[in-house]
């Protein structure tokens, strides 16, 4: 358990979290049922607290915008709630990593306030909605956005459970001295308003004799890959870019147990951070959630179940060099939900077979596009629908594993830009359009390997291809190709 903490922190404090399932899995503790006590303590409600927790988040970081950041849309006044609320949303035109990233998290921080105040995932959402409401119709002088009302707290709710059940594992209200300060900062860092509540409270510093852990102790897997990452641009000009990786892959309850009660009583994380010229530091970031579930059937030969899933997908990168100056590929789904199978083989001795298959709606989602670039969008806002499938094949209860994916987006963008707008004259702050009108079919399919060298180090190969095809109502389509590939050591916790 030591050694799961210490990774989570290191993780999750840099705001980096949850995906493909874990195909060699060590487990970091042992599962331990959480105390009655514990779960009576935490399931205290205080509203009040929780909405004045929204509001200061909303007045601290306008606060900042204001008069610290000095922002052009942070200089509010009644004139501009008037017009905000006289005008309604629109589609705005902020770079991916913003609407898609920062917005979620922001949403996470609205969601953290409720959670850490009594309530349950489906009430703290709709305080993450309240707090989002607040931000878009009265803290900004630019019209509310459309996407933003809907990345912020259905995003928000994905990132604010993994952190939330993160900073339930790290804390532990028996500890004293250091070890209680370590714990608490840690809390405050991956849930800052989780630790706050805590400082609020006296729960920081308060000592009970249980641990005050809400969920027990679920079984955790957690695994770091580090090495070179090699990002190849295979269009009609050739680029290639070679720079240092780290993947990070957690998974959080029992995959082959659907008789969970609570939303996230299961789900899988996966992060890819980048340290390579030109490209985003975050570069992937897979929550899967599992809301509900039931097993359909579980024998000694074979294991299914069927269930309702929460899906944060975020894939970014940036233009390799000069040779072709493209992106190679950008594609999201902040807000996604479906339905999804896990299967497991039990008939094998020396093999361990499992597969998983989802089906999902897109209620919002991105992808790049090549010819809308307004202010810090080159992407289409869009909806859809998603499927993906996943296969781990394991020899040896761990000598060597081989994992496949393969997953498909379909994006439609549905409200484009007036025929006869003038791209020299127009007010790209109230251009109300999702980008290009169009469809765009994404594919992304992936092989991982790992061999066991020693223990818990493992070497790894990762090879991943991208493909976007996007039909325009109004331009030539585009075919695109991406290859990606990883040779790196990998140390399962």
């Amino acid at each position: 358990m030591k050694h799961a903490v210490s990774v989570l922190i290191l993780f999750l404090s840099c705001h980096f979290c949850a995906y493909s399932q874990i195909g060699i899995r060590k487990l970091t503790s042992i599962p331990r049922l959480a105390d009655s006590v514990d779960v009576a303590y935490h399931s205290k409600k205080n509203g009040w607290r929780a909405g004045g927790m929204v509001f200061g988040v909303n007045m601290a970081v306008w606060t900042f915008d204001r008069f610290i950041q000095k922002g052009d849309f942070a200089y509010i006044n009644g004139h501009t709630i008037k017009e905000n609320f006289r005008h309604g949303f629109i589609w705005d035109n902020d770079q991916m990593g913003t609407n898609m990233f920062l917005h979620p998290y922001h949403g996470s921080l609205y969601y953290n306030s409720a959670r850490s105040n009594g309530y349950n995932y489906w009430q703290s959402g709709l305080y993450s909605f309240a707090g989002s409401w607040m931000w878009e119709m009265f803290m900004e002088c630019e019209f509310p956005s459309t996407n933003d009302i809907i990345a912020t707290p259905i995003g928000g709710l994905a990132l604010g459970e993994v952190f939330y059940r993160t900073t339930d594992l790290i804390l532990d209200d028996r500890a004293r001295g250091n070890a209680r300060f370590g714990r608490e900062l840690a809390a405050l860092l991956i849930s800052p308003t989780r630790g706050l509540t805590r400082i609020i409270n006296g729960e920081a510093w308060r000592k009970r004799p249980t641990s005050g852990k809400q969920f027990g102790v679920p079984e955790v897997y957690v695994e770091v890959s580090m090495g070179i990452r090699a990002l190849e641009l295979e269009d009609d000009i050739f680029d290639q870019g070679v720079g240092f990786g780290t993947e990070i892959n957690i998974e959080y309850g029992d995959r082959f147990d659907a008789e969970n009660k609570k939303p996230y009583d299961y789900f899988s994380v996966k992060a890819a951070i980048n340290a390579q010229a030109s490209q985003p530091i975050l570069g992937q970031l897979n929550i899967i959630g599992r809301l509900a579930s039931k097993d359909i059937w579980d024998t000694k030969k074979d294991y299914m179940s069927i269930g309702l899933y929460q899906h944060f997908d975020y894939y970014d990168s940036d233009t390799i060099s000069a040779v072709s100056a493209k992106t190679p590929y950008k594609f999201c789904t902040p807000a996604s939900f479906g339905v999804g199978l896990i299967y497991q083989n039990k008939r094998f001795k020396r093999w361990d077979v499992d597969a998983f298959a989802h089906a999902n709606a897109i209620i919002l989602g991105g992808a790049l596009s090549d010819y809308y670039q307004v202010d810090e969008r080159n992407y289409n806002l869009a909806s859809g629908f998603s499927t993906k499938v996943g296969f781990n094949f394991v020899y040896k209860k761990g000598k060597f594993a081989a994992s496949t994916f393969y997953e498909v987006y379909r994006m439609y963008t549905w409200k484009g830009y007036p025929d006869d707008i003038d791209w020299d004259d127009f007010n790209s702050k109230t251009l109300d359009a999702q980008g290009d009108k169009s469809k765009a079919i994404l594919h992304a399919v992936s092989l991982r390997m790992d061999l066991r060298l020693k223990n818990n180090f493992y070497l790894t190969n990762i090879n991943t291809a991208y493909s976007r095809e996007t039909h325009y109502k109004k331009f030539e389509n585009v075919l695109s190709t991406t290859g990606e590939s990883r040779l790196m050591l990998t140390y399962k916790f």
